[in-house]
């Protein structure tokens, strides 16, 4: 009988507690590469701009995304780990780690106005509160310039406690963004209570839109909520040009996607250009 067990694991634990077990290890392992990654100060931000959709040679602003690098140094998108750490302690470390970053980017360029992701749950996190104070204390411009973005899912955990707490930030300056918005389920009377500045519209519904008139319409009613209540739209994952003219012609107001730039960790104010020789 015990040596039934031996060989193959996998196959002795059978399909589904196989593919369960395959599952834990993964996210183990990345729990584990995210608590390296905080404990020895390997995360960063990496930057995507944001382009006006009538002038997409303009940007309106910048995404600050947070990263974390693996014992070898390589750089591991929030898409890989994102889902993993969000319901954890580590979740709210990297929320706060995202916006001290942020915060100090904007307060060395004047003229940046960036957007930080965070997650409800960070709504009452002491840490993240002082973070934040802190930083807007030390710059009376930054709080003007920063756009913190929670995605519709999140928000919609707690939708009381995120309005209380926007309508406190917003008098202060700030602006939010509802992210990921058609990905989750909001009811849409909260609208009249959230009063999100920015709209930003899921991927799914940028992706190959000139060919989709589902998505066309489905674009044309967010754009008509987001006029109504006062808020300008950010289409996401936009990757051709025929599929920015199509939002643009449906009145999204910017873009965003690798057509126009991937996220990076030099972004254009951090680069040095090189000193021209003079001549003697």
């Amino acid at each position: 009988m015990a040596g039934s067990f031996g060989g193959n694991n996998a196959q002795a634990l059978g399909p589904k507690n196989a593919l369960e077990h395959a599952l834990w290890s993964r996210d183990a392992n990345m729990l584990n590469t995210v608590r390296r990654a905080i404990e020895h100060r390997q995360t960063l931000l990496a930057f995507q701009p944001v382009v006006q959709a009538a002038k997409p040679d303009s940007v309106a602003f910048y995404e600050g995304l947070i990263r974390v690098l693996d014992e070898t140094g390589r750089v591991i998108p929030a898409s890989d780990f994102i889902t993993t750490v969000e319901e954890t302690e580590y979740g709210r470390m990297l929320d706060c780690i995202a916006l001290e970053k942020g915060l100090a980017e904007l307060a060395r360029v004047p003229d940046l106005r960036l957007s930080i992701n965070m997650s409800a749950r960070s709504v009452g996190y002491k840490k993240w509160m002082r973070t934040l104070h802190k930083g807007i204390s030390a710059d009376p411009t930054v709080a003007e310039r920063l756009i913190l973005e929670i995605t519709e899912t999140s928000a919609m955990l707690v939708p009381e406690l995120v309005v209380s707490f926007m309508n406190d930030l917003q008098s202060q300056g700030i602006a939010f963004a509802m992210d990921d918005f058609g990905a989750g389920y909001t009811a849409l009377r909260h609208f009249k209570e959230f009063r999100f500045d920015v709209l930003k519209l899921d991927g799914q519904f940028a992706r190959d839109i000139a060919q989709d008139p589902d998505n066309q319409v489905l674009v044309g009613a967010m754009q008509a909520i987001a006029e109504q209540f006062d808020m300008f739209t950010v289409a996401e994952n936009v990757e051709n040009q025929a599929d920015a003219d199509c939002l643009a012609n449906l009145g999204v107001d910017c873009l965003q996607g690798f057509f126009f730039a991937a996220p990076t960790v030099s972004p254009p104010w951090r680069v040095v250009p090189e000193r021209k020789n003079r001549k003697a």
